[in-house]
């Protein structure tokens, strides 16, 4: 009995610490390279099929010619505050964090798509069959990594929050220590994606934000997005 009071209070201790965190991301549109290697990263890390994209790169063209710049603008799930998703979901399968990750329960999400359908930024894939890049010889990485992803269930970018949480049990700190910080950031060539806690102001995301103009996607939907961007400076 001892034992289980002793895990009951270690458990709240955690919630209650996790609850005065919110992670969130900064895109510094200046640096990103368009590269794709946050995309290609992610894919190889979270072992996701075909089809399967939890960060996309869309391009865009500046000014007229020949006076033109090209802007990459990266997207993902924006981890709102105030989710739609979450709101539409009928079995409770997305879920905020107290730490504002949203996230995707693979056991209760029965694939209605409706989460898809409200969400502004289209940050959602929903997983129909288990599609192979290597479908004649077959693939070890795949068989393991594949098994994690339930077909006829969603997907979508959840700030890698299992890599996040092992990290945190061992003191590091998500947005500094790299394994304790999502993939795409660690792996991003271009440095132009910060991590960290949103409410503490010494974070890497929290200085960059009080140093810079910024904004948020679609604010006026009221959703409250995670998600920042620096915008892009125009080379004169």
């Amino acid at each position: 009995m001892n034992t289980l009071l002793r895990q009951q209070r270690d458990t709240t201790h955690h919630d209650e610490e996790t609850a005065t965190r919110h992670y969130g991301m900064i895109i510094d549109l200046t640096k990103c390279l368009g590269c794709q290697t946050c995309t290609v990263a992610c894919k190889l890390f979270h072992g996701l099929g075909p089809d399967i994209v939890r960060v996309r790169v869309v391009e865009q063209e500046l000014g007229q010619y020949p006076d033109v710049e090209r802007l990459y603008i990266p997207l993902r799930c924006m981890h709102c505050d105030e989710p739609e998703c979450v709101k539409a979901c009928p079995t409770g399968a997305t879920k905020k964090r107290p730490d504002g990750i949203v996230t995707i329960d693979k056991d209760e999400c029965m694939g209605c798509r409706y989460c898809a359908v409200v969400c502004p930024y289209q940050a959602r894939s929903f997983i129909p069959v288990q599609k192979r890049y290597f479908p004649e010889k077959g693939n070890h990485w795949e068989d393991v990594r594949y098994r994690q992803h339930q077909v006829g269930t969603m997907d979508k970018c959840d700030f890698c929050h299992e890599r996040i949480d092992r990290a945190i049990e061992k003191g590091l700190v998500p947005g500094i220590d790299p394994d304790a910080t999502p993939v795409c950031v660690v792996s991003c060539i271009g440095k132009a994606l910060y991590f960290g806690d949103l409410n503490n102001p010494e974070s890497p995301v929290s200085r960059a934000l009080a140093r810079n103009e910024h904004f948020r996607l679609k604010e006026e939907l009221g959703t409250n997005p995670s998600i920042y961007y620096l915008p892009r400076r125009r080379q004169k």
